[in-house]
């Protein structure tokens, strides 16, 4: 079969093509339509269309915003649609016939000496998720080929029943669980595939309008029972309990993996609970909690409120108020590491949030501060890989 041959485009083209409905980059002469990988991009489709219809190699390879991997480009080859149409590029495509060798897809020097490393030795890996980089999360995963690959989940079929009757191990079920995949297209998955389905979708704007009102009124009673003063104290104490709460629930209930119970009771709860969105990181509708699990996690910690603060029940209203916010700070928090471009002081915290998925589930839990990962010594390496191999 014959070689595909790409047509050239002209500039201006190129160029016109900057919204959401159809996005085109360029890196050299290259023309790639990103269009379907923006609401898959791990920085956000914001940024990617800052540089609609314009060259990315420099961008790309900025260290300070970000290096990209070769996995990076692996994705953008997926898109490539053809050439500027320069002088050169069309001389060259006329007596080639083959424009894909014009222009070398490495895009540095050092680009070329991984290329070659990763020919001869095999793609360099985190053994516990089979990753590379955050931008693997974002490869869509060939369904099939998984399945036949892994025996474990079927992403074509409803998941949830899946799991139940699967027979796993709980130590292969961790393994899978844990090696991230992308579900076609950025949709989500099904989980119940039936009527029981739209209840595991949350769109992240749910929870500000859900939340945000019972925190205001909670916050008003404190301040008509204690004043501003005293109540902005307890308010802020709520706030930094939420932090430690934060941290607890993620590595000590989300995260009891080795410690749970090695049935299929233990198993589809911990699916449930936070597995599937390991399994499934970037699915935009289970990244933030559903409110019917919210309120059976949060109503004890109404009732302890309480206890602790049993001298004042406007005090307990009102630092209960204020860990209620953190938890909304921390939901919103979360879905935008995985889906939007962040103001400079959030990119660290993103490439830390994602190497988690990517990397090291078992340290970084702190998803809106590295504050107890550091006091209970499971902070992230982010110089060094704490567990590579080569495959």
């Amino acid at each position: 079969m014959p070689a595909r041959t790409l047509p050239t485009i002209p500039l201006a083209d190129i160029e016109a093509h900057n919204t959401d409905k159809s996005c085109y980059v360029t890196i050299g002469t290259k023309v790639y339509d990103v269009t379907s990988f923006l609401s898959d991009h791990p920085g956000g489709a914001d940024l990617v269309l800052e540089y609609g219809g314009k060259d990315v190699k420099a961008i790309m390879e900025d260290e300070v915003s970000h290096t990209h991997s070769e996995a990076a480009y692996e994705i953008l080859d997926e898109s490539l649609i053809g050439f500027v149409a320069t002088e050169a590029v069309v001389n060259g495509a006329t007596k080639s016939g083959k424009p894909a060798e014009i222009v070398p897809l490495p895009p540095s020097a050092e680009g070329v000496e991984e290329l070659k490393n990763i020919k001869q030795n095999g793609k360099p890996v985190y053994e516990a998720t089979g990753m590379s980089s955050e931008e693997d999360l974002s490869r869509e995963t060939d369904l099939d080929a998984d399945y036949k690959t892994h025996k474990f989940l079927d992403l074509n079929k409803p998941l949830i029943m899946q799991v139940w009757n699967g027979g796993f191990s709980k130590k292969f079920y961790l393994e899978q669980v844990h090696r991230p995949r992308h579900y076609r297209g950025g949709d989500s998955a099904p989980l119940f595939g039936n009527f029981l389905e739209p209840l595991t979708k949350t769109p992240w704007w749910v929870v500000p309008t859900i939340w945000v009102p019972p925190v205001a009124y909670g916050t008003y009673l404190g301040v008509t029972g204690l004043g501003g003063g005293v109540t902005a104290a307890y308010w802020a104490l709520g706030l930094g309990i939420w932090t430690l709460v934060e941290y607890i629930l993620h590595r000590c209930l989300f995260h009891l993996d080795e410690h749970l119970p090695d049935n299929r009771v233990g198993l589809t709860l911990h699916f449930l609970l936070h597995g599937i969105h390991h399994y499934l990181p970037m699915d935009k509708y289970r990244l933030v909690m559903p409110p019917t699990l919210f309120v059976a996690l949060a109503a004890p910690f109404w009732k302890l409120a309480h206890c602790v603060f049993f001298y004042n029940w406007y005090a307990a209203v009102s630092v209960y108020s204020g860990g209620i916010f953190g938890y909304i700070c921390y939901d919103l928090t979360h879905y935008f590491l995985h889906h939007r471009n962040l103001p400079p002081w959030y990119r660290e915290l993103k490439k830390y949030h994602l190497k988690h998925h990517f990397a090291d589930y078992q340290n970084g839990f702190g998803v809106t501060s590295r504050f107890w990962d550091w006091v209970f010594n499971t902070e992230l390496e982010m110089t060094q890989p704490k567990v590579i191999k080569s495959t």
